[in-house]
């Protein structure tokens, strides 16, 4: 019982940072199975782990979710932004095709590539705003974006920034444009798990509480603190960090003696 919960509380805390950090939480979840056996790891957990993210970026939001019945041009944005993944997402699920993009060596470029154009855009001029830019037109061109983050390295949350930071927004707005976003895509991600879990007859177990509730708690803190953090920082940390994981999977994938 002890070992079951010491992994579900990394698994939760890979989950709930890298979910909503420029890092890509896919890549890190699937590194993690690849070097250590988890014996908890389910499909239970996993929709555990999405829907305690899920849960944490609709209460840290609550209050402008709460408020977009006065705000329907926000919420229609979301929805419009959320089309790309939402179709594509489900025809690579139901293709399958994403089980043939989880290798490390895919993982390890994608992390070096789109850690590089992160930066490119992170150089950007600062002009635009959600208030005022965010419409149809960039709302898209960000979703068309988020569909790349269907393969595992290039991170959601870092793709949606790239693309908002290439199109001027700061780096606060950029942030909340990829977390609104997330929420239809984690509502997604779950929704297709549950589905499997159905037709798999899975059982619930004390375990999926323990995943929903430490995933919900990371998440949030990781949420709340990136927002002070690109208040006064760049992303070149972020940046710095997966040239650094890129280079060493690649050293074991290249240079494996």
């Amino acid at each position: 019982m002890f070992r079951d919960f010491i992994e579900i509380l990394i698994l939760s805390a890979v989950q709930g940072i890298s979910e909503f950090l420029p890092i890509s939480s896919s890549a890190h979840l699937i590194l993690i199975s690849n070097f250590y056996d988890f014996t908890s790891s389910s499909l239970f957990i996993d929709i555990g782990l999405h829907s305690g993210s899920l849960f944490a970026i609709i209460y840290y939001f609550r209050k402008d979710l709460l408020n977009l019945g006065n705000n329907q041009k926000l919420l229609f944005l979301i929805l419009v932004g959320s089309i790309p993944l939402i179709i594509f997402g489900y025809i690579i699920y139901s293709t399958e095709i994403i089980s043939l993009l989880r290798s490390i060596e895919i993982i390890a470029w994608t992390t070096l590539f789109f850690g590089l154009l992160l930066f490119l855009s992170d150089k950007r001029d600062i002009n635009q705003n959600i208030s005022n830019n965010l419409n149809i037109k960039t709302v898209l061109f960000i979703g068309l974006f988020q569909i790349l983050a269907l393969v595992p390295g290039v991170s959601r949350a870092g793709i949606t920034l790239t693309a908002a930071r290439f199109l001027k927004f700061n780096r606060v707005d950029s942030s909340k444009i990829a977390f609104l976003l997330s929420i239809p895509a984690l509502a997604g991600a779950s929704f297709l798990g549950l589905k499997d879990a159905v037709q798999q007859s899975v059982e619930f177990n004390y375990l999926l509480l323990i995943a929903i509730t430490f995933s919900f708690i990371f998440s949030f803190l990781t949420v709340k603190y990136f927002i002070k953090y690109v208040s006064n920082f760049s992303l070149t940390v972020f940046v710095i960090y997966r040239l650094f994981v890129a280079l060493i999977l690649l050293l074991v994938i290249y240079f494996p003696h």
